[in-house]
């Protein structure tokens, strides 16, 4: 089984900067991609960040430059590092994980409960 926990949402001013983390437990193989999702009151989920096992990022345009994913591979720990923030970041985000419960599985993705951001204008 695997858990996936985010925590360090919470409310910031616009201009602000916030830290989320992922932390990653239970029995598995290897973990691989590690995401960042979020969803705002009324849209529909969206990929915030990812990040590849060998480090590789990929982010929606409306965050580049802004925020910064990273992770530790051997912690099982990702982190979003989320400067400049506007009021539309304003949603709850969820990491999301790739992983291999032993090696001969398919990988299967894992999600967070979510943490909640606000960012007042």
């Amino acid at each position: 089984q695997v858990w996936v926990k985010e925590s360090g949402g919470g409310l910031a001013q616009a201009g602000g900067s916030l830290r989320l983390s992922c932390e990653v437990s239970g029995t598995m193989y290897r973990v691989n991609t590690m995401s960042w999702y979020r969803q705002a009151p009324g849209q529909q989920r969206e990929l915030v960040a990812d990040i590849s096992r060998d480090g590789a990022t990929n982010y929606a345009d409306s965050v580049k430059g802004r925020f910064t994913i990273s992770r530790d591979n051997a912690r099982k720990t990702a982190r979003l590092e989320m400067n400049g923030l506007k009021a539309e970041d304003t949603a709850v985000y969820f990491c999301v994980v790739l992983a291999m419960v032993n090696f001969r599985d398919s990988e299967l993705d894992y999600w967070g409960q979510g943490t909640e951001v606000t960012v007042s204008s």
